[in-house]
């Protein structure tokens, strides 16, 4: 059984390859840094980013979940990022482009950490229920997804993503693991980035993927209960007395109760 990933609301990925990239997110506190050994970092520079990358997540980045992405299983660079993970005390690998859970098992083994699986193509979106059961927790990795689809480039295709991004929800509430958005390619924290984050917790992730610190807070906010959900969920624990039940002009009953009980554990963590 995988190690459970606990409820984050952001996932910051930084490239490995950028010192002040790093020593920055020690001061700004997400909820969970991603190390990138993968499409941040050019090709020369993959063999520094990874000493990088061991010798961050040694230190840790304080109260954040520290995780570091590989290379996929198959490039050139998996093996030595498995051989030098051995050695690295992050919380968590993420492991792109999975498509099968032999791929996750196998680099579970290899790595010798609990995993995050990256679905990232048709493949993977079909087989994340068979995937979500070796892993901590999915993300989805979404403009690759877009490109294997075969859908335009930019950033208005979250429509057509639809179907995909709420089978990988589907997948990981079955295997009771976590589920993260995937990012914004805009870095500022703008109007369509507030309200990405509003469609994706809709669909029931857990948080957000962020490529820009500037979209921290705004993905707390969006992804954390409010005052105002608090409130409510307290008042209609009080008010329910067993059964079903007439509340504030709607139905309740014990499936209402556990989803507010729910709701006040989430805003404690």
């Amino acid at each position: 059984m995988p190690q459970r990933l606990r409820l984050c609301r952001s996932v910051l990925f930084l490239p490995a390859s950028n010192p002040r990239a790093i020593e920055k997110a020690r001061e700004l506190r997400p909820d969970m840094v991603v190390l990138d050994l993968e499409d941040a970092v050019k090709p020369a520079d993959k063999e520094t980013a990874r000493r990088a990358a061991v010798a961050a997540a040694n230190e840790g980045f304080g109260d954040s979940v520290t995780a570091i992405r590989v290379n996929s299983v198959g490039s050139d660079w998996f093996g030595a990022d498995a051989i030098a993970m051995r050695r690295c005390r992050a919380d968590y690998i993420v492991l792109p482009r999975v498509r099968s859970r032999q791929e996750m098992h196998d680099a579970e083994r290899l790595t010798e950490h609990p995993m995050l699986a990256m679905i990232e193509t048709a493949a993977g979106v079909l087989h994340a229920g068979d995937i979500a059961r070796d892993s901590a927790a999915l993300i989805a990795g979404t403009n690759d997804l877009a490109a294997d689809l075969g859908l335009r480039p930019g950033t208005h295709n979250r429509p057509a993503l639809r179907t995909a991004l709420q089978n990988v929800v589907l997948a990981a509430r079955a295997a009771g693991i976590a589920c993260f958005d995937g990012v914004y390619n805009k870095l500022e924290a703008d109007a369509g980035f507030v309200q990405e984050c509003e469609e994706g917790r809709s669909f029931g992730f857990d948080g957000k993927s962020l490529i820009h610190p500037s979209q921290i807070e705004a993905a707390h906010r969006a992804f954390g209960p409010s005052e105002a959900e608090i409130a409510a969920a307290e008042r209609l624990i009080a008010a329910a007395s067993g059964g079903a039940e007439r509340y504030e002009g709607e139905m309740i009953e014990k499936m209402h109760v556990a989803q507010a009980r729910f709701l006040l554990a989430r805003a404690r963590r």
